[in-house]
């Protein structure tokens, strides 16, 4: 019994300490002083939330405004703004090469930005319509030359002479389509006239033609000249 006893009072939570209660203490005080804060950062957005939508609609109003530049903001106010902007229909861009200096600009739908103000106002460079309309049209007049530049055909480049008065001490006057007729192709010997390429007669068989030619020849000459004595 008095082991069972022991047992019970030993797993029982012992009483706290002075030490204890003291970092309880200070637990409570420290929650305490967390919500407090957190109820002040709600209130402070609410507050700057409730500012920015009078701003943009007085600036929705104003006919003669276009576009509205903040200043440099922190990220969390720079995302209240463009909350507000998206409810409001307005376009919201942010702008800042660092998060010290990035600041949100407003447009009006009907005036939204185009691709280059963007990235004039990306490069830090202040929007000037007039500048711009200036270097569109160079870029479309340099277009415009280099499209008509290669269109333009190259004029055909002609001889100085032709070729066949150049050569015609070579070749004749005639074409050489023409003259084609007199030569044959041979492919051991070259280019050598028909009528020589036609001859099947030997050599020897020519040699004794020639022969009989000659003595022809002589007896006529022969026979002449005794009819004559």
């Amino acid at each position: 019994m008095a082991d069972l006893l022991g047992s019970i009072l030993n797993s029982m939570e012992k009483p706290p300490t002075v030490g204890d209660k003291e970092s309880r203490r200070k637990a409570r005080e420290q929650a305490a002083r967390l919500k407090k804060m957190e109820d002040q950062e709600r209130k402070r957005k609410a507050e700057f939330r409730k500012k920015l939508e009078k701003e943009v609609s007085d600036f929705i109003q104003d006919s003669l405004q276009q576009k509205r530049k903040y200043n440099p903001m922190g990220k969390i106010e720079r995302s209240i703004l463009h909350d507000v902007a998206e409810v409001a229909g307005l376009t919201s861009f942010s702008f800042g090469e660092d998060e010290e200096s990035r600041y949100v600009m407003l447009f009006k739908k009907e005036f939204a930005p185009s691709d280059e103000e963007l990235e004039a106002y990306r490069k830090g460079e202040e929007w000037d319509p007039k500048v711009a309309e200036q270097r569109r049209r160079v870029k479309e007049q340099a277009a415009l030359e280099e499209t008509e530049s290669s269109q333009t055909k190259k004029p055909e480049t002609c001889p100085n002479s032709n070729y066949r008065d150049k050569y015609s001490h070579l070749i004749g006057t005639s074409s050489a389509k023409d003259a084609a007729h007199t030569l044959e192709a041979n492919s051991t010997y070259g280019c050598v006239p028909v009528a020589n390429k036609r001859d099947t007669r030997s050599i020897e068989e020519a040699m004794n033609e020639m022969r009989a030619k000659k003595r022809q020849k002589q007896e006529s000459d022969s026979g002449a000249r005794s009819s004559s004595s």
